[in-house]
């Protein structure tokens, strides 16, 4: 045999579409025969069948002998790639597959395959921050472009390839123009985003490089006039305003940002350690991180999709199959970045289920842990997760500080990319609504795997991002039948077969409506499947629509059938669910939403939940898909009257009131609380033993209670709103959850003037002011104080005005303005002693005690801290009791008897742990280290400081850097080194 090597040839589509055997280029024949040439080289070696070749060549307007004409072209491409081929030979190049045809060519042979290969590459140089070595190799692969791609053909097919593979090219255009400006190289460039920019002034990425280029090489006028001529195109042509980056860019060369000027961190660099003196946060990346494993479960009946995985998973280094133990890189090295944007397809066709399975398989490449979003793209209430909550559930996730996430959205990314540095972590980000919302959340690190799922293509991910498509069609009858019998059972298929294929076709091969409908043959044994089959041929609107088309209208069709199977209770639980904001829901809550005893509700969530229209994430937590979500709200909506809905919604906000005010005493013992009537019938809170019971519970439903403060906030009963958030002033205080508190408190205080609620108002400025004391913003403190003051004084509320005047004391006390902050405590200390508030008397003298130890007046200071201990003790209040016992251990501490510090602080350290309050735990671990030195114990002292710095990683401690250098100054004191 004389067959040529399929490798011996080389094809060009970037350009003329050209092929070579070695250095002899082949005649290729008529344009149209190029035409199914290219068409097979695009198809990445995936069959094309003849009718899509048909329509590649001539569109609409086929000849009547268009697929022998086909044909034809096939036989001569044959011949001209293999012309040595014996006659009886199967052919090696262009094969036959099916209907149609595919060509079996390596990657590397195809100019365009060449090109991704470099950029991909490229992509990955960059991430390490490997520029120079990345702006070659994007320079390369642009040289290899030789003017139009695909450049003469005629044809659908030509010209939408020719307008994908420009954008390609201008993109990766775009990503070589600003590694260079990242390298210094701005002045270089600037001539050739002059020329990019007429040519497309409607592209912005393209202005702000152009803008920026100018200005690094002292030619700021010109970048203004710049902005200037791309908002005016903007307007005149789209009617619209540049984009909020551009309009960044454009503010900070106003003023001269220094920040835009180029510095070494934005040239080659062959290591991925973060510039920490360019950004401290960044030192966050290499603290004590947490391994998240956020992945929800795996389906268990989980059935198909076997090609689909097997495609996925192709794209993978070392997967060679799907089944078995797969996933395990055959030569050890970490797995490459992967986008899969469409997990994608129609609503209900499986892309979370999916998704998961697929991640589930492949979690054990990825090391340190995984990440799991659901960002509500395609919520039907159109409530898309914004960017910037998205990455901050994952920067908790992945345990950052709350106190040292920045403020803006691009630093908070940078900082979530910090994070991910060199840690391989496999991303489910579910249900996308465009490639905006997913790009801030994809990593950077090359050891990190992405999943998107979308109902949205992402072509800006594929085009920008390199991310791999697949998009998620219905299941075969093959597969619908496999999902049936796994659910229903084979015996009962068996005996209706008629009935089964009539299910099969009416949920055409849509995997929530199959769910759905199995769901009530499950429920009902005894009704027979013919009867199913004839509900759903007699339903309005037809499951054929499943196929294709806008969903919603065919998926509330097939819901119906499976709530009206629901037990009268059940269905009414359900549709009342659409009315719960939060994200999850727990059974007591529930039991509170629909006025039902609590044992009589968890068995209707267990009906539900076999019904599959409630799926239990956690045991005794359930949760709505959005969908379900919706069609609940529809159904709340027409089955209840408004009344009923206000009346049900108000027994579930009050019962989280409740049982948050349950919590406080536990939390704050003996501290202000809000008074509040008597909850509604059938709302039953719970209530705490213990501290930790209150605790724990508050943590579980956190983003429970932040919803429902903004949900009381627009309903009817807005006074809930700041009720809530200062039930929850405790817990926010003592597990440092700033974002959460800062946003509540603002909430309330805003819900408060908008409906002229004086006393909630006073109470938001009051709690408010301590968040913002809590994150050294003290100005603003200062002021929302005062305001309380007034307030409470107009009011008449005397503890109201001695807790503001309390806290305007401390927040000067933390400014170190001593004669401020003192003249501020005792008269709040007046005040707490006329009316008795002993929490507000104790922690005015514990004050008062810090106040005169700052000042070296240390016999007044034990007077005031030994009072206030008293007080403390009598009352149980463990919390103000620690922080009266550090201080104590600091003036010991200041006086030298350093033998009564040390017992104060071990005594501290108790109080303090009993009330999970790590943030002052880490201070006294803090000032006890010290005073071990000074004791001559610098051992123990370097213990209790590593004790220290552990709580202040997870908390990001203003001290936390402070910590680091009194460790690294005692380990170079060395062992035998006693402190004074």
């Amino acid at each position: 045999m004389n067959a040529t090597r399929a490798d011996s040839l080389r094809f060009a589509v970037l350009g003329p579409v050209r092929a070579w055997r070695g250095a002899h280029e082949l005649d290729l024949g008529s344009p149209q025969q190029r035409v199914v040439l290219a068409a097979l080289l695009l198809r990445r070696g995936r069959p094309v069948t003849v009718a899509e070749l048909v329509d590649a060549v001539w569109g609409d307007e086929p000849p009547p002998a268009a697929v022998s004409v086909l044909r034809t072209y096939a036989s001569r491409l044959r011949k001209v790639l293999e012309p040595g081929r014996d006659a009886g030979e199967p052919p090696r190049v262009v094969v036959s597959a099916a209907d149609g045809y595919l060509a079996r060519v390596p990657e590397g042979s195809v100019d365009l395959g060449v090109f991704e290969q470099r950029v991909a590459e490229a992509k990955k140089l960059r991430a390490t921050g490997a520029m120079s070595a990345a702006a070659d190799l994007l320079r390369a692969a642009l040289d290899a472009w030789e003017g139009t791609p695909l450049a003469g053909l005629p044809g659908p097919l030509a010209e939408a390839e020719r307008s994908r593979l420009a954008e390609e090219r201008l993109a990766t255009l775009e990503t070589r123009l600003d590694t260079d400006v990242r390298l210094g190289r701005h002045s270089e460039v600037i001539a050739e985003l002059a020329a990019l920019t007429g040519e497309h002034p409607l592209r912005e990425p393209l202005c702000q490089l152009l803008m920026l280029a100018l200005y690094r090489s002292g030619r700021q006028a010109e970048a203004l006039a710049v902005y200037r001529r791309t908002r005016g195109t903007l307007a005149a042509e789209l009617g619209i305003n540049p984009s909020a980056s551009l309009r960044e860019l454009h503010g900070r060369i106003l003023t001269a940002d220094p920040t835009l000027d180029h510095t070494s961190t934005e040239t080659e660099t062959e290591t991925t350690e973060p510039d920490t003196e360019a950004e401290p946060w960044v030192s966050l990346a290499a603290g004590h991180l947490a391994r998240p494993a956020q992945l929800p479960a795996d389906l268990a009946t989980f059935t198909g999709r076997e090609a689909e995985l097997t495609q996925i998973q192709a794209l993978l280094p070392g997967v060679p199959r799907v089944s078995g133990v797969s996933g395990v890189s055959g030569d050890g090295t970490p797995p490459a970045t992967v986008l899969i944007s469409a997990i994608g397809g129609m609503a209900g066709v499986g892309k979370t289920t999916l998704a998961v399975h697929l991640a589930h398989r492949l979690a054990h490449r990825y090391p340190d842990g995984q990440l799991y979003i659901n960002l509500r793209g395609f919520d039907p209430t159109g409530s898309a997760m914004p960017r910037a909550e998205a990455i901050r559930i994952f920067l908790d996730a992945l345990g950052a500080p709350s106190q040292r996430i920045p403020a803006h959205l691009d630093a908070q990314a940078a900082l979530y990319r910090s994070l991910l540095a060199n840690r391989r972590m496999l991303l489910l980000l579910d249900n996308a609504r465009d490639a905006e919302q997913v790009r801030p959340l994809l990593p950077a690190s090359p050891g990190c795997l992405a999943i998107v799922t979308s109902r949205d293509q992402l072509t800006g991910l594929i085009v920008y991002e390199g991310a791999r498509p697949l998009t998620l069609t219905p299941l075969t009858r093959a597969e619908a039948h496999d999902f049936l019998v796994r659910r229903v059972g084979a015996e009962r298929l068996a005996v209706e077969p008629e009935a089964t294929d009539e299910i099969i076709a009416r949920c055409a091969g849509l995997p929530l409506a199959l769910a759905i409908i199995a769901a009530r043959a499950i429920a009902h044994p005894g009704f027979p499947l013919e009867a199913i089959a004839k509900e759903l041929g007699d339903s309005r609107g037809s499951l054929d629509a499943f196929a294709g088309g806008e969903p919603a209208t065919d998926v509330r069709a097939v819901f119906s059938s499976s709530y009206e199977a629901l037990s009268a209770p059940a269905a009414r639980l359900f549709h009342l669910l659409g009315l719960h904001s939060g994200p999850d829901i727990s059974a007591p809550a529930a039991a509170a939403l629909a006025g039902l005893p609590l044992r009589e509700t968890r068995g209707l969530l267990a009906e539900l939940t076999r019904a599959h229209l409630l799926t239990e994430d956690a045991p005794g937590r359930y949760a709505l898909h959005d969908l379900l979500c919706a069609y609940a709200a529809e159904r709340v909506a027409t089955e209840e009257t408004p009344q009923e809905r206000d009346r049900a919604t108000e027994r579930v906000l009050r019962w989280y009131l409740h049982t948050a005010d349950a919590a406080y005493p536990h939390l704050t013992p003996h501290r202000r609380r809000v008074s509040l009537p008597a909850p509604p019938p059938g709302c039953h809170p719970l209530t705490f033993a213990t501290h930790d019971e209150a605790l724990t519970w508050c943590e579980a439903e956190r983003p429970n209670l932040v919803a429902a403060v903004h949900q009381a906030a627009t309903s009817p009963r807005p006074r809930l709103a700041w009720q809530l958030t200062a039930a929850l002033w405790g817990f926010f205080y003592l597990r440092a959850h700033l974002h959460d508190w800062l946003d509540t408190t603002r909430t309330a205080l805003d819900t408060a003037r908008d409906t002229h609620d004086r006393v909630g108002e006073a109470w938001s400025l009051n709690d408010l002011a301590v968040a913002l004391t809590v994150t050294h913003r003290f100005d603003e403190a200062i002021d929302h104080l005062k305001q309380a003051m007034t307030l409470c004084r107009d009011l008449g509320d005397t503890p109201g005005r001695s807790q503001a005047m309390g806290n305007l004391g401390n927040t000067y006390l933390q400014l170190g303005r001593l004669d401020k902050a003192a003249e501020y405590i005792r008269r709040s200390l007046v005040l707490d002693r006329a009316h008795g508030s002993a929490w507000g008397e104790g922690v005015a003298l514990a004050k008062l005690g810090d106040i005169y130890q700052r000042l070296g007046r240390f016999d007044e200071a034990i007077d005031h801290l030994e009072r206030s201990l008293a007080i403390q003790r009598a009352g149980g209040n463990r919390w103000v009791e620690g922080v009266t016992l550090d201080i104590l251990g600091t003036v010991h501490h200041r006086l030298h008897r350093h033998d009564d510090a040390i017992q104060h602080y071990r005594q501290a350290l108790g109080a303090i742990r009993d009330i999970g309050n790590r943030w002052d735990e880490g201070e006294t671990l803090g000032h006890l280290g010290d005073t071990l030195l000074a004791a001559g114990d610098p051992e123990a002292a370097g213990t209790t400081w590593r004790q220290a710095l552990a709580v202040f990683e997870e908390f990001g401690h203003p001290d936390t850097e402070e910590i680091r250098g009194r460790l690294r100054r005692l380990d170079e004191r060395g062992p035998d080194t006693e402190g004074a």
